[in-house]
C-alpha cells in the first residue's frame, strides 16, 4: 500500500473514493462537508436524505455525483472535548469503518481529509497520528492520500509518513 499526503482540495480528488467529514445529519454543512456537498451536485443530498444520518465514529457510502471519485464515504468525528470522551477511540473508529467499507466496495484509492481537526477542535498533531496509524495497520488499498487543507497540516503529514 501506498501512503501519500500533499496540500489540496479533495473535491478534485481522482480516486475511487474520498472521505467527507461529515456531521451527523449527513446533509451538509460548512468546511470540507459543504465543499464535497456543492461540488457532487443535489443528487449527493437526495442520497444523504435516505440515510438518515450517521453516528460518531461510523461511516456510511454513497455515490459521488459529479465529483471525480466514485463514491463518498462519509463518516462523523468526535467533537474535542480534551481527549477524556472517548475522541480518540471514536476518530480511530472513524478511519478503521472508511476503510472497511472501502474494502467491501472494491475501492482501491481512498483520500482522506483531516476528519474532526476544523470546527471539531481535534489537535492536528493527535488527529493525524491516529490516522497514519490506522491506515498503516489496515493494509487493504493499493494507495491511502491524506489531503491537507492548509500548510501546517500538510507539515505534520509529511512527517510522520517520512519517520
Amino acid at each position: 500500500m501506498k501512503i501519500e499526503s500533499y496540500l489540496g482540495d479533495i473535491t478534485n480528488e481522482h480516486v475511487d473514493a474520498i472521505v467527507n467529514a461529515a456531521n451527523p445529519t449527513l446533509l451538509g454543512g460548512g468546511g470540507v462537508d459543504g465543499a464535497i456537498h456543492r461540488t457532487a451536485g443535489p443528487g449527493l443530498l437526495r442520497e444523504c436524505r435516505l440515510l438518515d444520518g450517521c453516528p460518531t465514529g461510523e461511516a456510511r457510502i454513497t455515490r459521488a455525483y459529479r465529483l471525480p471519485a466514485r463514491y463518498v464515504i462519509h463518516t462523523v468525528g468526535p467533537i474535542w472535548r480534551g481527549g477524556s470522551a472517548r475522541e480518540l477511540d471514536l476518530l480511530g473508529s472513524c478511519y478503521e469503518q472508511c476503510l472497511c467499507l472501502a474494502a467491501k466496495s472494491g475501492v482501491a484509492s481512498i483520500s482522506f481529509p483531516a476528519i474532526s481537526t476544523g470546527a471539531y477542535g481535534f489537535p492536528s498533531r493527535l488527529a493525524a497520528t491516529i490516522a497514519v496509524e490506522t491506515v498503516q495497520s489496515n493494509p487493504y488499498l493499493d494507495l491511502v492520500r491524506f489531503v491537507c487543507f492548509d500548510q501546517l497540516t500538510a507539515e505534520i503529514y509529511d512527517e510522520l509518513l517520512s519517520g
